[in-house]
């Protein structure tokens, strides 16, 4: 009885910290309460609802370089009209709130279930305000609910996964990571299957209805190198010697252009795609697939493909702390240090944008200390992350099967 309780107690508490959290992040979005630096809402005011006037006459805003997005990411930007009565941007942030409610009413179902934690109810519960108003104002919280439906459904469901994962790579990309973590056999071949199915038919219906749906597959290929990135940092160290490129606003974030960044760019493409040789080689040589495999295994890809990428936007982080609040759903996960590093990174994030931005883009000792240490904790939560994905599924003690997991012959015939 005392164990009800206490499990009551902590639902309690965290519905509370939900509320009075998400409270706080609408009094910044609405602009009741205003923080220091730029104004993080002005991408849905401005940016989003231009796209949506566009989109609403029947096609993309292909005459605008910063639309780089899927085809599917349409359906998020025109997702306010269903509450015209609010306007475009009160509309946005009431239907963000809703995926947040969402995730956190799915993530608190999944604690109750044996096996399960609250561990990954409190990431997501702490998470999304480290980050700030930021999570907010932007359509990245609703790309990671669709991510944390697929993870916790696709334990038993690998139709379920493979639907949302192709769904979410419609609307982002990143999603499709949530496919490399299937146990090999059946339930891979029923998850990706799907997913090719679904994006396949939802890409052509788009193209359909809205012409000009592929142009995003080119849309980056002229970039720079975002000041937040890792790359970047190298930059913001050399101008302190000299380097005389400079920070500009290009394809809508800020970027540093000038002799060498090309040649970074290349480097951090470089290192992106030997993370994905990693992967490859991970699950070819992986022997133990858990329940919490897929989550574990989607966190440390999208862990590798972020500190590695030549943009890593504020925004990035809130798929960072979805995907460790699936992983820490399940009580046998070994991600619990990656996931905390990620908190750290999340709320360090916050203070270099928007509160301390103008440091950032001054490369003044303050703000090069602040990248250093969000990309210095991205780097070791990414390094740590395989480390323990490769111990858990490939170099455990004897290769034996996961607590309450049955060998993969097993799982395969009873998936």
């Amino acid at each position: 009885m005392a164990g009800v309780h206490g499990g009551n107690g902590g639902t309690r508490l965290s519905i509370a910290v939900w509320i009075l959290s998400r409270t706080a992040l609408l009094l910044c979005v609405f602009k009741v309460v205003e923080l220091p630096g730029p104004d993080v809402t002005s991408d849905v005011s401005v940016i989003y609802q231009g796209w949506y006037e566009v989109l609403k006459a029947g096609t993309f805003p292909l005459d605008d370089v910063t639309w780089q997005y899927p085809p599917a990411a349409a359906l998020a930007i025109l997702s306010p009209a269903v509450l015209p009565w609010l306007g475009y941007a009160s509309a946005f942030f009431v239907l963000i709130l809703y995926c947040d409610a969402l995730v956190f009413g799915l993530l608190l179902y999944a604690a109750g279930r044996p096996g399960r934690s609250r561990r990954g109810l409190w990431v997501w519960t702490w998470g999304v305000p480290l980050l700030g108003p930021t999570a907010y104002a932007r359509y990245d919280l609703m790309v990671t609910a669709v991510a944390v439906t697929a993870l916790l459904a696709g334990a038993r469901r690998p139709w379920t996964l493979g639907a949302l994962a192709g769904f979410g790579a419609l609307l982002k990309i990143w999603p499709l990571l949530l496919l490399v973590g299937t146990p090999r056999g059946r339930s891979t071949r029923r998850s990706w299957t799907t997913a090719a199915i679904t994006a396949a038919g939802l890409t052509l219906l788009l193209c359909g209805v809205l012409p000009g749906a592929p142009a995003f597959i080119t849309s980056q290929r002229d970039r720079g190198t975002e000041i937040e990135s890792l790359g970047g940092l190298a930059f913001h160290v050399a101008r302190h010697f000299g380097w005389r490129g400079e920070a500009l606003l290009n394809y809508g974030s800020v970027e540093f252009l000038g002799p060498y960044v090309p040649l970074v760019s290349v480097l951090a493409l470089a290192l992106s795609f030997l993370a994905l040789g990693w992967l490859v080689w991970w699950r070819l040589r992986a022997k133990v697939f858990g329940p919490g495999t897929p989550c574990d295994a989607a966190f440390a890809a999208l862990l590798l493909f972020t500190a590695t990428s030549r943009v890593i936007s504020p925004q990035y982080l809130i798929w960072l702390v979805g995907a460790a609040a699936a992983c820490l759903t399940f009580r046998a996960s070994r991600m619990a240090l990656p996931a905390w590093l990620v908190l750290a990174a999340t709320g360090t994030t916050q203070l270099e944008f928007p509160l301390l931005f103008s440091h950032v883009v001054a490369s003044d000792p303050l703000g090069v200390l602040l990248l250093a240490v969000r990309n210095g904790l991205l780097v070791a939560a990414a390094l740590t992350a395989c480390r323990r994905l490769w111990c858990r599924t490939v170099s455990g003690p004897g290769r034996r099967p996961l607590p309450n997991q049955p060998t993969r012959d097993t799982a395969t015939l009873t998936s």
